[in-house]
C-alpha cells in the first residue's frame, strides 16, 4: 500500500473472502472504482482469510458465510478475537434469521445481500471501517423484530465477553477514553465495540445502553 501524502485520507485496506472465484472477481472490479478503496488479498476458505488477515492486516473483511474448512461464522469469530481492529461485513445469499443472529454474535459489523446494489455496498464499507454498524433493509427489520420481541433479557447474552466489559464500564458512566485505558485498548476498538453493543441491544444512545446494563445486574461499583 502507498503511504498517503499530507493531508490524504489514508485507502481502506479490504479482504475478499468468497469460496467463488467469479464473485470475488466482480467485488475485485467494482472496488477497484471506488475511491479509497485497495483490495490487498483474497481468500477462498475462511482458514485462507485468517492467515491473509495476519499478513495484509485489513481494515475490513467482506465475509461470506457458506465456505470450505472453516465456515464464515467461524471465521468472523476467530476475526473478531485475534484481530479486533479488523471490522467483518458479511456478504451473502442467505438472510436466515438464524444466520443474521448467529454472524451478529460471532461479531460481524454489518450483514448485506449478494443482491445489494453497489452504493450500499460503498456505503457499508466505509461505515464498517469507521467503527459504525450496518444491515441491508432486506435483514434489519427481522434482526430488530427479534430483539425487540425478545425483551432486555435475551439481548446480553448475545454480547462478546469484551462487549460486556465496555458495557458495564459504559454503565459506571466512564468515558471511551477511560475505558480504552482500563481495557488497554485502543480508542477505534472501543469505539467498534460500542457500536456492536448498540446494535446487539437494539439502542440507539448511550443512556439507552446504561438503562439496559443497569437492569442487568452490570455498572454496579462498591
Amino acid at each position: 500500500m502507498t503511504s498517503p501524502t499530507v493531508g490524504e485520507t489514508p485507502s481502506i485496506r479490504v479482504l475478499l473472502a468468497d469460496d467463488h472465484p467469479v464473485v470475488r472477481r466482480g467485488l475485485a472490479a467494482l472496488l477497484a472504482t471506488l475511491p479509497g478503496m485497495e483490495v490487498v488479498a483474497q481468500a477462498g476458505t475462511g482458514r485462507e482469510a485468517l492467515r491473509e488477515i495476519g499478513i495484509n492486516r485489513p481494515d475490513v473483511v467482506i465475509m461470506d458465510l457458506r465456505m470450505p474448512v472453516l465456515d464464515g461464522v467461524e471465521a468472523t469469530r476467530r476475526i473478531s478475537k485475534e484481530y479486533p481492529g479488523t471490522a467483518v461485513l458479511v456478504l451473502t445469499m442467505f438472510q436466515e434469521d438464524t444466520l443474521v443472529a448467529d454472524a451478529l454474535k460471532a461479531g460481524a459489523r454489518g450483514y448485506l445481500l449478494k443482491s445489494a446494489e453497489q452504493d450500499e455496498i460503498e456505503r457499508a464499507i466505509r461505515a464498517v471501517a469507521a467503527g459504525g454498524a450496518i444491515f441491508s433493509s432486506a435483514v434489519a427489520g427481522p434482526v430488530l423484530g427479534r430483539i425487540a420481541a425478545g425483551g432486555n433479557e435475551p439481548t446480553l447474552p448475545a454480547l462478546s465477553p469484551r462487549e460486556r466489559q465496555v458495557l458495564d464500564l459504559i454503565a459506571t458512566g466512564a468515558t471511551n477514553g477511560a475505558i480504552a485505558h482500563r481495557l488497554g485498548l485502543s480508542p477505534k476498538t472501543v469505539g467498534n465495540h460500542i457500536s456492536a453493543i448498540f446494535l446487539k441491544l437494539g439502542v440507539t444512545s448511550r443512556a439507552e445502553a446504561i438503562v439496559i446494563a443497569k437492569d442487568a445486574g452490570l455498572g454496579r461499583r462498591a
